[in-house]
């Protein structure tokens, strides 16, 4: 009892100092555990107000227990797992996680038993991403209220629609988290289960690798890259044993055609434009050419050439320092873990070949750092907040126009404009003219 009530009074005593101190608690990153902790209060309220006065909207849910009933009645054979909506287009962590909601549903037919469960879900997301702003400590907490309580899209696509998205990035933030605990191989694993209930977790993957080769060399990332592998083969094993090709064509199809209809960044497009395989093409290496350009001089800070990442880091000739929480450090500056995977999967975002509204929680969570993770003037904070503002009205307008599509590329534009600008290493500073002078002089009296 002394001890709750110690803790009480220090909770007290937090808070009574936050009041006093108003506009720091808005303004300065140490505040964020303290607002953090006030916004999932609050979101638990938002979205039990949202799961009982916000009529559910039927999509995928129905489609998705069709797809694992098969699987509970003993198909194997992946190309005959299908719902209302088409054939499983998912790998095999999918099938099993969606199998557990499925009984845990009553074979799917509780919808709201299934929107607690959600509800449930946004909120340990939520803390997820909270504990990585924590250690990365660049963004003000009045900026979280805008990813919090603000987002209507993001509400609906977790208690709403039920959608697979969010799972997926759930587990991607844990393993996010364990990556900035230094726990490469759990955080690897916890990747390729992420990966297993949607590919697009794919796009963190360049910066992923980057980093693995970055803290181990090429040799020491094969293990963790296997374990990767590993977790593939044993979750899509059962179906791997009784059609392989079916398995693999269906769960990992990087080709598979997007209707127009959906579309919320290319409607400006003609549909044969949309559906050109060339424009696909074009994409695919606008997203290479970033990839390679963020890699060479944004992610890449040493002095030697980008293929030292290759060698044993001890065998370099500018050894790395060891990373700390989040921060890869260099002689010339630093690179964050966070920053790398964030920025790696927006050049992804930037480039998609088409976002349906629910790939907004792709990188929804990630936009608060992406515009404060480079130094901001006090003046510039409302257009960073504009920027929020405008990108969350294109994702909210239904249907997409020309109008929302074209601005939600001029957003990403500037976004990837303040990265590529706001991270640059700053210019080496000019020896004075007077540090050469004794030398000068030394020289001429002998």
């Amino acid at each position: 009892r002394s001890g709750a009530a110690m803790a009480a009074g220090r909770g007290a005593a937090a808070l009574r100092r936050a009041w006093r101190e108003r506009r720091a608690a808005l303004l300065e990153p140490r505040y964020t555990p303290l607002v953090a902790a006030c916004l999932c209060l609050a979101e638990g309220g938002v979205n039990l107000w949202v799961i009982r006065r916000v009529p559910y909207t039927e999509i995928d849910w129905q489609a998705y227990m069709a797809e694992v009933e098969g699987f509970a009645n003993g198909t194997l054979d992946y190309t005959q797992l299908k719902g209302d909506t088409g054939p499983l287009v998912y790998p095999a962590g999918f099938v099993y996680i969606f199998l557990g909601l499925y009984y845990a549903t009553g074979r799917g037919t509780d919808i709201r038993l299934a929107q607690y469960i959600f509800a449930g879900l946004y909120l340990l997301n939520l803390l997820l991403v909270f504990r990585i702003y924590c250690r990365t400590n660049k963004v003000p907490p009045y900026v979280f209220f805008f990813m919090c309580c603000a987002s209507y899209r993001i509400h609906s696509i977790f208690v709403l629609r039920l959608f697979n998205d969010p799972v997926a990035m759930a587990i991607l933030f844990l393993s996010i988290n364990l990556f900035l605990e230094e726990r490469w191989s759990w955080g690897c694993l916890l990747f390729s289960l992420a990966v297993s209930v949607k590919m697009n977790i794919l796009l963190f993957a360049p910066g992923l690798l980057f980093l693995l080769l970055q803290r181990f060399g090429l040799l020491g990332c094969i293990p963790k890259l296997c374990i990767c592998a590993l977790l593939q083969v044993v979750l899509g094993l059962p179906f791997l044993l009784v059609n392989p090709v079916g398995y693999l064509t269906r769960s990992f199809d990087l080709g598979r055609q997007f209707q127009f209809k959906w579309t919320v960044n290319w409607r400006f497009l003609p549909e044969e434009v949309f559906q050109n395989r060339a424009f696909h093409a074009t994409l695919l290496l606008a997203h290479l050419a970033g990839l390679g350009l963020f890699a060479l001089h944004r992610w890449h800070r040493s002095k030697e050439s980008i293929l030292a990442l290759l060698k044993d880091p001890a065998e370099r000739k500018h050894p790395s320092p060891p990373l700390t929480v989040n921060n890869i450090l260099w002689q010339g500056g630093h690179i964050q873990i966070v920053f790398i995977l964030f920025s790696s999967n927006f050049l992804g975002i930037c480039c998609s070949r088409s976002l349906h509204y629910q790939f907004y929680v792709w990188y929804f969570h990630t936009l608060p750092y992406l515009l404060w993770c480079t130094p901001t003037a006090k003046l510039a904070h409302m257009p960073k907040v504009l920027l929020l503002g405008v990108i969350e009205l294109c994702w909210n307008t239904y249907p997409s126009t020309v109008c929302s599509s074209l601005s939600l590329h001029i957003c990403h534009g500037f976004v990837l404009l303040q990265l590529w600008y706001g991270t640059a290493s700053p210019p080496a500073p000019h020896t004075p003219m007077l540090s050469r002078r004794p030398a000068a002089i030394s020289k001429k009296a002998q």
